[in-house]
């Protein structure tokens, strides 16, 4: 029985996606490793035949014509075996100390008949000359070593929200809920979290320094000068996160509360962007973004526009935009993110 599938989404990754591979490896015939080549022109095929070849009933490569991340994503959950189910992109990796507690966990969860909804460990900021790597833990928020369910889970601080790196769904969980990630866009990591935490009912902690996150390469989608680029698609993904859960109709309010906090960080995001740019056009699509979500979600517009956040992102004229960015730059600063 295999624990955990693994989806590695590659795109020209030959240069790296080895270092990932084998980070994965050690989790033997309990892990499945799922290579999702989405139409490389670089030798990413070719290499991951070689691991499929050099290592039978572990391995998968699997080629699609270009879809984009989420493409990627939709073909590995199709293809996957595995009780849980994880993505981890090509130039990241895992450490092998972590994946092997998170297996024994797993492994625990299938013996006792305990189906937890997702598992949640730490990722690393592995960013390009940094001294110091940031770990993104939780142990403010999540009580470690325990089945959860939203009411155990206390408020997450500013900057500590569940992303990719951090989850492990439960693979009939992802299938129940329908996720199908929109093709040819980025930054739709944010979805794959999103959508399937509103069906979550029960969580649990695993206090490890599983994920490391790169973060140095120029043409990296998290770039900031990136994000400017394809400021579109960030909007694209925001928009469908506004529409896709009705926040006011969750019955649970921690839930209800986290997945708003989420949806203000990632709306916080665009109009950062947006002040960023500015240019008329910008401003122009600014504006629309928050009278969609005026009409469309009044309940989270009012608390996204009477927050903090929403009245720094408001802030009027040139000075304003001034204090917005500033405020923008701290955080990264403090964070570590783009």
């Amino acid at each position: 029985m295999k624990l955990l599938s693994v989806a590695v989404p590659c795109y020209n990754s030959a240069a790296y996606m080895r270092r990932c591979v084998d980070s994965l490896l050690p989790g033997g015939e309990e892990v499945e490793i799922l290579i999702i080549d989405d139409g490389s022109a670089d030798d990413t095929l070719s290499i991951a035949r070689d691991y499929e070849q050099k290592h039978p009933g572990v391995v998968r490569a699997i080629h699609q014509e270009n879809a984009g991340h989420g493409g990627a994503i939709n073909t590995a959950l199709r293809h996957a075996s595995g009780l849980y189910f994880k993505v981890v992109d090509s130039d990241d990796w895992v450490d092998e100390a972590a994946l092997g507690k998170v297996l024994e966990r797993l492994r625990h969860f299938a013996a006792n008949h305990v189906d937890i909804d997702v598992v949640i460990s730490n990722y690393v900021y592995d960013k390009v000359d940094a001294r110091r790597k940031k770990v993104m833990e939780y142990r403010r928020a999540l009580p470690r070593g325990m089945v959860l369910t939203w009411a155990d889970v206390r408020h997450l601080p500013l900057g500590h929200y569940i992303l990719m790196h951090s989850v492990i769904y439960r693979t009939h969980l992802l299938r129940d809920c329908g996720v199908r990630l929109p093709e040819h866009t980025f930054y739709v990591d944010n979805l794959f979290v999103y959508e399937p935490m509103r069906m979550v009912e029960t969580l649990y902690y695993l206090d490890v320094d599983l994920y490391h996150y790169f973060i140095g390469r120029e043409d990296q989608s998290v770039h900031e000068s990136v994000m400017l680029r394809r400021i579109d698609q960030q909007l694209r993904v925001n928009l469908r996160m506004l529409n896709a859960v009705d926040l006011e109709a969750l019955p649970n309010e921690h839930q209800r509360q986290y997945l708003f906090s989420y949806l203000e960080i990632i709306t916080m995001v665009s109009t950062i962007l947006l002040l960023r740019a500015g240019t008329p056009e910008a401003d122009r699509k600014r504006a629309a973004l928050w009278e969609e979500i005026r009409q469309s979600a009044p309940w989270a517009y009012r608390r996204m526009r009477g927050g903090l956040m929403g009245r720094v992102a408001h802030l009027p004229g040139k000075p304003g935009r001034a204090v917005a960015l500033a405020c923008y730059a701290a955080a990264q600063k403090l964070f570590g993110f783009n």
